[in-house]
Parts: C-alpha cells; sequence; structure tokens
C-alpha cells in the first residue's frame, strides 16, 4: 500500500463507480479513484468509511484476476 498522496489531495480525488457494478442496487458496488501514484478504493456505501490505497501495478494485477473468463 502506499501513502503518498496527502489528506489534503485525497479530498480533491474524483470517484467513479466500475461499469461491472449491478445497476439493480445502485448503492452496492466499489468505487475507485486514481492518482499518480495510487489507486484508491472504497465502499460506495460508506464513502466516509475505510479506503484501501494501492499501487497501480496492485490495482491492474487485481481487476485481470476478477474479470470474468
Amino acid at each position: 500500500m502506499s501513502r503518498k498522496d496527502t489528506s489534503r489531495h485525497l479530498a480533491d480525488l474524483a470517484w467513479f463507480k466500475s461499469s461491472y457494478s449491478d445497476t439493480s442496487e445502485p448503492s452496492d458496488c466499489v468505487e475507485v479513484a486514481i492518482a499518480p501514484a495510487t489507486v484508491h478504493i472504497r465502499d460506495s456505501k460508506r464513502p466516509d468509511g475505510p479506503r484501501l490505497a494501492v499501487e497501480p501495478g496492485t490495482w491492474t494485477m487485481f481487476v485481470a484476476g476478477a474479470l470474468p473468463e
């Protein structure tokens, strides 16, 4: 995980929902925000709750493994 982004920068993140999100439950998904050195991940139901921050390569590997075959 990375702590390179300061809390000041965290407020400026542009969050978006996955295109794979279930549209029958629009508030029940993962949101992602991309920063230069970090990919931030949070629960859409708890936007002020805990967040996970990973390096871009880690996120790429996760998405590749999570995509349906």
